[in-house]
C-alpha cells in the first residue's frame, strides 16, 4: 500500500506539471531549434531548455543487454507506425484469441514454445497483461515523464504513466502504472459496472560504481487483474450469426461470477568486474502467483456445474476457489568478453510450493513443494554490430531441459528450440468446488523451428519462410462428450501421439508513389493431428497506409485501413472455473473479417490516434466470435493520445 500512495502522489505532481505546462505548448517553437526563437510574439525566453532535452537524449535498454555487457541504448520510440494497436489482440498482430473484450483471457493461436522448464502454476491466461511489456531501464539527461491515456468506446480505457530520471550519471530510478478499466459489454448497468479492473505497477533502479566495476538492477513488479466472467452469451440452438447475439441486450450465462490473477515478483541482478572482460553476477527472484474464482451457484444455470466435489463441511452454494504458487530463485554464474564472443555459464537454485483451498487429506499424485537445481550457459558470437549468433542451454536435474538458438544478419533470421519441460501443477491438480483431478502426468516436448530470408531493395522489404513445430505428450483441456452428470464438463488430458504443424510465411512492405505503403502478411498452416491442434488455415494481415508529414512538417500523419482475416475453424472455448482455454467441437467460426480505419498523428511531442473498429459490423449489422458464444468487440470508435515531458 505504501508504494501505491507513492506512486499515486507522483503521478499527482507529474499530470499537476504536465497541466501547467499545457498553455505553453502553442506558444513553443520548433523542438529541434538549438536556440530561442520568435513565434510573432516575442522571444521564447524558455526554448533552450527545450532544446537541449528530448527523444534522442533520454535512451533506454533492457536487462537482457547489460547482462550481455552491451547496454545498447535505444532512443525512445516516438514513431506512428501501429500506434492505433492499443489492445494486447491488436499488439500482437491478432496471433492471441480472447474473449472478444479487451482485458479478458487471452490464448495465442499459434504454437508458443515454453519460457520455463521447471514447476509452474500452469494458469496462464492472464500471464501477457504481465509479461508483454518488459521494464525498459533508462539514461536521462533531464527528468522523463510519458503520459498515455486512451478512451476507448463503450467505457474501455487504459492509462500508461512512465517517469524516469538519474539521480547521477550512475544512478537511475523510476516507475511505471498502467491500469485498465472495462465496462460490461453486454447488458451493462453504467461506468461503475465493471468487467475488467486491472492494476498494474512496477518500480526499478539502476546504479554502477565510479570505477564502473559493480553494477547494480533491482525492480518490483505487481498486478492485480479482476475479472467479472460472464460465461458467454446465452445462444439459442446455436444460432451464433443472429444479429441479436451481438446487441448490448444480449443474455449473459453468468452474472455473479469473478476471477482474480495475482502476481508479483521482487528481482535483483548485480555483477562484479573482477578481472577485467570477467565479471561475476547473481540473480535472485521472489515471486508469488495467486488465482481465484468466485460464484453463487443458485444464481448460475441449473447445468453450468454438473459436477460437485465435498470440499467443505458448510455444504452452501458459494464457490470459493484459490490457488497459490510462490518460488524462490537464487542464481550465481560467471561471464566474460573474449573479443567478438560472450561466454556465461551459471548454478540455479529455486524452491516452489504450491497450496490449494481443498488439498488437505489428499494422497498427492505428485509433491506440491520441492527444490530445482539447474545448470546451464550461453554463447554469442557478434558477427558485426547488428549480425550475431547465439546458443543458450539450461539443464534441470530431474532431466528436463531447454536449448535455444539464434541467427540474425542482414540476410537471414533463424531460431531453433528444443526442451523438455515440466508440466504446470493446473492440469495435474487442481481441487475446488466444481472440479478435482489428482493426476501424475509427463513433460512435454517441443521442438520448433524457425527461418526467414530476407530481402531489401531500395524501400521495398520482403520475408518469406516458416515455422515447424513437432510436439509430444502434449497437455490439453477439453470438454467432455459425456451428459452424466457426475462427470466434469472441462478436464486436462495428455495426447500419447506426436503433433506436427507446418506454418510457411510471407510479410512485404511495399512503398509506392512516395507516401503510400502497403504490408501484408499471410500465414497457411498444416498439422498432422487437426483434433487437437485448432489452428486456422489461412491467417492473414494487411494495412493500406498513407504517411507524410503536413503544414512546413509541423505535423506528421499516418492514415490508413488495417484488416486481419482467418479462415473457418474450431476455436478453443474457455472455461472461467479453471481459466483455461480447451477444445470443443460444437461450435465452428465460419471465416470472417475484421476491417480497422486509422489516424495516426504527432504533433512535436505528443501523438495522437483516432479509430474505428470493426468497420463491416456497422453495415452488416453482424459481428464475429473469437471463442464460442463469446461475441467479439462491436464496432466503435476509440481514442488515445500521449504526451511526453523531459523537465
Amino acid at each position: 500500500m505504501l508504494l501505491l500512495r507513492i506512486i499515486s502522489l507522483l503521478a499527482f505532481f507529474s499530470c499537476f506539471s504536465l497541466y501547467a505546462q499545457i498553455p505553453d505548448i502553442t506558444k513553443l517553437g520548433d523542438l529541434g531549434r538549438t536556440s530561442g526563437g520568435s513565434t510573432g510574439n516575442g522571444p521564447l525566453i524558455s526554448d533552450a531548455v527545450q532544446s537541449i532535452y528530448g527523444p534522442k537524449t533520454t535512451k533506454w535498454t533492457s536487462e537482457e543487454n547489460f547482462f550481455t555487457n552491451r547496454p545498447s541504448y535505444q532512443t525512445l520510440d516516438t514513431s506512428l507506425y501501429r500506434y492505433d494497436c492499443w489492445t494486447y489482440v491488436q499488439r500482437s498482430n491478432n496471433f492471441y484469441q480472447d474473449l472478444g473484450v479487451m482485458g479478458t483471457a487471452l490464448r495465442p493461436i499459434f504454437v508458443q514454445v515454453p519460457t520455463t522448464i521447471g514447476a509452474t502454476s500452469g494458469f496462464n491466461s492472464y500471464e501477457p497483461y504481465y509479461t508483454s511489456e518488459e521494464i525498459h531501464y533508462h539514461d536521462t539527461k533531464s527528468p522523463y515523464s510519458r503520459f498515455k491515456i486512451i478512451w476507448g468506446g463503450k467505457g474501455r480505457a487504459t492509462t500508461s504513466i512512465s517517469f524516469s530520471r538519474n539521480i547521477n550519471p550512475r544512478w537511475n530510478f523510476g516507475f511505471n502504472y498502467r491500469p485498465i478499466i472495462v465496462v460490461k459489454q453486454i447488458q451493462s448497468k453504467g461506468k461503475n459496472d465493471l468487467q475488467t479492473n486491472s492494476q498494474y505497477y512496477d518500480g526499478y533502479t539502476t546504479f554502477k560504481s565510479k570505477n564502473e566495476k559493480y553494477f547494480l538492477l533491482f525492480n518490483f513488479r505487481r498486478i492485480r487483474h479482476k475479472v467479472n466472467e460472464n460465461g458467454g452469451i446465452v445462444v439459442k440452438d446455436k444460432l451464433v450469426l443472429d444479429p441479436s447475439l451481438f446487441d448490448i441486450n444480449a443474455s449473459p450465462v453468468l452474472t455473479s461470477s469473478q476471477s482474480e490473477w495475482y502476481y508479483r515478483n521482487i528481482h535483483l541482478f548485480h555483477q562484479y568486474e573482477v578481472v577485467k572482460g570477467i565479471n561475476v553476477y547473481h540473480k535472485a527472484d521472489f515471486t508469488k502467483q495467486t488465482n481465484e474464482y468466485s460464484d453463487d451457484m443458485k444464481v448460475a444455470p441449473q447445468n453450468y456445474y454438473p459436477y460437485r466435489e465435498k470440499v467443505d463441511t458448510l455444504k452452501n452454494d458459494k464457490i470459493s476457489d484459490k490457488t497459490l504458487f510462490q518460488s524462490m530463485q537464487q542464481e550465481i554464474g560467471a561471464k566474460s568478453d573474449i573479443g567478438k564472443f560472450f561466454l556465461s555459464v551459471y548454478y540455479k537454485y529455486r524452491d516452489f510450493n504450491y497450496t490449494n483451498n481443498y488439498l488437505n487429506g489428499i494422497n498427492l499424485a505428485i509433491p506440491t513443494n520441492a527444490v530445482e537445481n539447474y545448470v546451464g550457459g550461453s554463447v554469442i558470437w557478434h558477427l558485426d554490430s547488428i549480425s550475431k549468433i547465439s546458443l543458450e542451454a539450461e539443464q534441470l536435474h530431474s532431466g528436463h531441459y531447454k536449448i535455444d538458438a539464434k541467427v540474425d544478419t542482414r540476410w537471414v533470421e533463424g531460431y531453433f528450440h528444443n526442451s523438455l519441460a515440466k508440466p504446470g501443477f493446473l492440469p495435474s491438480l487442481y481441487r475446488g468446488k466444481t472440479s478435482y483431478w489428482n493426476e501424475k502426468i509427463n513433460g512435454t516436448n517441443t521442438m520448433q523451428v524457425k527461418g526467414y530470408a530476407k530481402l531489401k531493395v531500395g524501400s521495398q522489404q520482403f520475408w518469406i519462410g516458416g515455422t515447424v513445430t513437432r510436439t509430444s505428450n502434449l497437455i490439453y483441456f477439453r470438454d467432455s462428450t459425456s451428459k452424466s452428470k457426475d462427470i466434469q464438463p472441462v478436464k486436462p488430458y495428455q495426447s500419447s501421439a506426436t503433433q506436427l504443424v507446418y506454418s510457411p510465411e510471407v510479410k512485404l512492405s511495399l512503398r509506392f508513389f512516395r507516401h503510400f505503403y502497403f504490408r501484408p502478411q499471410f500465414i497457411y498452416t498444416i498439422a498432422n493431428d487437426e483434433d487437437l491442434i485448432r489452428i486456422p488455415k489461412y491467417f492473414a494481415n494487411a494495412q493500406l497506409s498513407y504517411e507524410n508529414e503536413l503544414f512546413k512538417k509541423r505535423i506528421q500523419i499516418n492514415v490508413g485501413v488495417e484488416a486481419n482475416w482467418r479462415s473457418e475453424y474450431s476455436p478453443l472455448g474457455y472455461s472461467p472455473v479453471v481459466q483455461q482455454f480447451y477444445i470443443q467441437d460444437g461450435f465452428k467460426s465460419p471465416s470472417y473479417s475484421l476491417v480497422d480505419i486509422f489516424l495516426n498523428g504527432k504533433i512535436r511531442r505528443s501523438r495522437f490516434f483516432f479509430k474505428y473498429h470493426n468497420l463491416l459490423q456497422a453495415f452488416t449489422k453482424i459481428g464475429y466470435l473469437p471463442t464460442p458464444i463469446y461475441p467479439g468487440q462491436r464496432n466503435v470508435l476509440d481514442f488515445g493520445f500521449e504526451f511526453i515531458l523531459f523537465d
